[in-house]
């Protein structure tokens, strides 16, 4: 029998089990019929909000939405407006490329917070420039920034040592796609000693 027809039987077997039964585990994951909660077996992710880098992010988010609401009148509909949609942005992505079923999309989007989060750092800059902040309190969340950036690049790293793990794996097709080629260079690069911050 070959790879893929043992494997297409193997799920079709467990979609079985798991419409007979009330409960089975599959994936990591206890799922239960009907509206029921999933728990959580072991240390596997259920969603998005389980990821220590959302914490993180959502967190951060809040504290640069309370950034907004003390930037004068002048900026209401500038850089208060800016750093909302850059805040909102981060754990977006975040949230986004979590979701994601194929590697390239879960790293873009990863990439499209890191980006987001050094714009945050941008705007704190502005806030520092134009003493909208006290120093203290922008180089405090410039440093929660930069933990977060880090939790950013190690999800990158998982994602980077996952899929080279797929790779060792001997399949029955055993090729890795153009895409996928191009964009573990990309995340290379990105990880890198020599990438920007």
């Amino acid at each position: 029998m070959s790879f893929i027809r043992r494997k297409l039987r193997d799920g079709l077997e467990k979609l079985h089990e798991l419409q007979n039964g009330s409960v089975k585990q599959l994936n990591g994951y206890n799922v239960k019929k009907g509206k029921q909660n999933a728990s959580r077996v072991g240390k596997a992710f259920r969603t998005f909000e389980d990821l220590e880098v959302y914490e993180a992010a959502r967190e951060f988010r809040k504290k640069m939405y309370g950034v907004t609401r003390r930037l004068p009148d002048c900026e209401k509909f500038e850089l208060a407006s800016q750093i909302r949609r850059a805040a909102v942005s981060l754990t977006n992505n975040i949230a986004e490329g979590h979701g994601r079923y194929h590697f390239a999309d879960q790293v873009r989007f990863f990439l499209g917070a890191r980006g987001s989060l050094q714009e945050l750092v941008d705007d704190l800059n502005v806030c520092d420039d134009e003493k909208y902040l006290g120093e203290d309190e922008v180089a405090e969340l410039k440093k929660e920034a930069w933990r977060i950036l880090g939790l950013i690049n190690g999800y990158l790293r998982y994602l980077r040592d996952r899929k080279a793990q797929d790779r060792s794996v001997i399949h029955e097709r055993d090729h890795i796609s153009r895409p996928d080629v191009d964009v573990l260079a990309l995340l290379d690069e990105a990880l890198s000693d020599t990438a920007p911050l």
